[in-house]
């Protein structure tokens, strides 16, 4: 069952952190801190920031000011490090202000990480890249299993792990990915080719003709139809299209062996975490 978003995470993490609005937590001080003194968040799963967006966040700053304190922790060598809120961090030094409202917290290592990569994952705005990658550091570096990411950032355990999966195409196609010049859809059709020197001359391709995700599914269909020909001349068309179809279904590459009395159908799997999203797919296990 889909989880819903923001029913943990920051609030789990930080009791009263997911919103940081001081009317609902009079424990928390909001202090007035310089721009100057406020550090990066150095865990930010963000690599880039939409510049429109920015400066809409910008004006409306200009004209209301800053309506939501930004997370902040003291730093060894003085001043502050942004935990929480680098958009606002940005914007208000657009608008031309020198200070922000804050709320100091103490705040280790790990869970700083960890509220970094939440709150940018709940937000919804993060590429598809950045959002990949967010989700391994939260399993390789925080150390939480693909259960517990779903649970934090409230996303079916399947979109989480077939997310993770992006980060095995080649570094120029998840750049093309990250710039949004192919999309989420086209990265996941490319999975269906198992040779990264395809994947790319095939991200080189659709990117320059232009193709849709579903023209793009076609074009990889065909590659695997006539990869599966040459192997097998008297192959059944109907197998290819079978696959095809299953390969769509459940995000993995499907092949369809026949002999002449029966045959096997192969699945691949990246992974523990990827066979088990298959096996509950097909009800094996919940």
């Amino acid at each position: 069952m889909h989880r819903k978003a923001l029913g943990r995470g920051l609030e789990a993490l930080i009791p009263g952190a997911a919103v940081m609005d001081p009317a609902e937590s009079k424990s928390d001080s909001v202090s007035m801190l310089s721009l100057e003194d406020v550090r990066p968040n150095p865990f930010q799963p963000r690599t880039r920031f939409d510049p429109q967006a920015l400066e809409e966040l910008s004006s409306s700053i200009k004209s209301t000011g800053v309506l939501q304190p930004v997370l902040v922790r003291k730093h060894v060598q003085g001043g502050y490090e942004l935990v929480a809120g680098e958009r606002r961090l940005k914007a208000a030094g657009m608008a031309g202000l020198d200070a922000i409202p804050a709320i100091v917290r103490e705040v280790g290592d790990r869970e700083m990480m960890e509220l970094a990569l939440v709150e940018n994952l709940q937000r919804e705005d993060l590429n598809p890249i950045d959002e990949a990658k967010a989700y391994q550091a939260l399993v390789s570096k925080v150390g939480l299993t693909h259960d517990q990411v779903s649970e934090r950032v409230g996303k079916q355990r399947s979109s989480v792990t077939n997310s993770l999966r992006l980060l095995g195409l080649p570094v120029e196609v998840q750049e093309m990915v990250s710039r949004g010049t192919l999309s989420a859809g086209h990265a996941r059709a490319l999975l269906g080719l198992d040779n990264a020197g395809d994947q790319l001359a095939t991200a080189r391709y659709v990117q320059a003709k232009g193709f849709s995700v579903r023209r793009t599914e076609a074009l990889v269909a065909r590659k695997l139809r006539r990869r599966h020909s040459r192997s097998a001349p008297a192959r059944q068309s109907a197998y290819t299209e079978w696959e095809t179809k299953l390969q769509q279904k459940f995000s993995t590459r499907v092949q369809i062996r026949a002999g002449r009395k029966g045959g096997i159908i192969e699945f691949e799997y990246y992974g523990s975490e990827d066979l088990e999203r298959l096996l509950e797919a097909w009800g094996v296990v919940s």
